[in-house]
């Protein structure tokens, strides 16, 4: 049988910000309605309502002086010592984000150089043909860049790639809004590596879909409600129910047709790694995932979470819940060889993808 080219994940790595915010961190905020009113209620009641929905009780932000790019860097530097593979020998450096570097108490992005420039920068690579950068597509975005990559690896002209998702929304978040209660930060790198050979591996399918039509503005950029509109600054927004019920009629539809692709069941994955945005949704698109298939019974810890504890890093989320997973720091999950695993994720555009590969 004929060798054919995949694109493989030879090694990952991640940085998780030292500063843990607590839910009762968030006592003494004033939460505002979109119309400028303040909410009528207890902020004692508003937390134990989101922590219900969003089974988030903790997150993590990252220290004053550091950005994106930064954090983007200690994890690809983590994932590069981590392989022992020569940094002059990547063929590309991606870098999913969605708004570049934000400096502490400026609200302003900084995208001049791309993140992945001043990433290649950090690690001093020589190479003019390690090409580099960026790729914005909302929560999806690491994904998308593996999946840009494998076409990449697949023609026969790359044979390495640095893929890496990087996000500080602490800084893009309205403190007065109470979804911002969701966001982290948070950075997470992935090496795909092209292999040759005569049994399907590593990337095995993916699929992607953007619906801009009627859902392009489910996640935008807009005032504080504490301001009204009054203030300079822009925040992230997002239309919580609308998106909540969107990833719920999309995503499941869109990882089994990414599985059907490729052939495969849902039986055949060991897990799925979902973007981790909000726990309690996550777990109805794994329930209406497994009723498509008919199945009533969900395996036990077929969806590992870190969400609860790391809250919601956007682009980084899946690439650190991997780098987690196959570094053994998450309890009673391991990656063997041959294991089949799903990624998918959902966020602004709004944009699904889904992929599976076989470690």
């Amino acid at each position: 049988m004929n060798n054919k080219i995949y694109t493989k994940i030879i090694g990952t790595g991640s940085y998780i910000p030292t500063r843990c915010v607590k839910n009762t961190d968030f006592l003494d905020r004033k939460f505002y309605n979109p119309d400028g009113t303040l909410i009528d209620k207890s902020n004692e009641e508003i937390i134990d309502k989101f922590q219900q929905i969003t089974t988030i009780s903790e997150r993590r932000f990252v220290k004053d002086h550091l950005v994106t790019s930064d954090i983007a860097f200690f994890a690809a530097k983590n994932a590069i010592e981590e392989t022992a593979i020569d940094k002059e020998s990547l063929d590309y450096i991606i870098v999913a984000h969605n708004f570049g570097d934000v400096r502490q108490n400026h609200n302003r992005t900084d995208l001049v150089p791309t993140l992945a420039a001043r990433v290649k920068q950090k690690l001093k690579i020589i190479n003019p043909n390690t090409i580099a950068y960026d790729l914005p597509f909302g929560c999806p975005g690491w994904l998308q860049a593996v999946i840009q990559g494998d076409y990449f690896i697949r023609s026969g002209d790359v044979k390495r790639i640095l893929v890496i998702g990087a996000e500080v929304l602490s800084r893009v978040s309205d403190p007065h809004d109470r979804d911002s209660m969701l966001y982290a930060d948070g950075a997470a790198a992935t090496l795909l590596e092209a292999k040759a050979s005569s049994i399907p591996t590593g990337l095995l399918a993916h699929k992607t879909r953007s619906d801009t039509l009627v859902y392009a503005s489910m996640l935008h950029m807009g005032k504080s409600y504490h301001s009204n509109g009054d203030g300079e600054d822009i925040f992230l927004k997002m239309s919580g129910r609308k998106l909540y019920q969107y990833a719920l009629e999309t995503v499941p539809q869109s990882i089994k047709a990414c599985l059907d692709s490729c052939h495969l069941h849902i039986d055949d994955i060991k897990y799925v790694l979902i973007h981790q945005a909000n726990g309690k949704m996550d777990d109805a698109i794994l329930q209406r995932l497994y009723a498509l298939y008919d199945i009533e019974t969900i395996p036990q810890d077929v969806m590992p979470m870190t969400v609860s504890y790391l809250g919601n890093s956007s682009v980084a989320t899946i690439p650190t819940l991997l780098d987690l997973i196959l570094k053994n720091q998450m309890e009673n999950y391991s990656i063997a060889p041959g294991d089949r695993v799903v990624f998918a994720s959902v966020g602004a555009g709004m944009n699904i993808n889904a992929a599976v590969h076989s470690f």
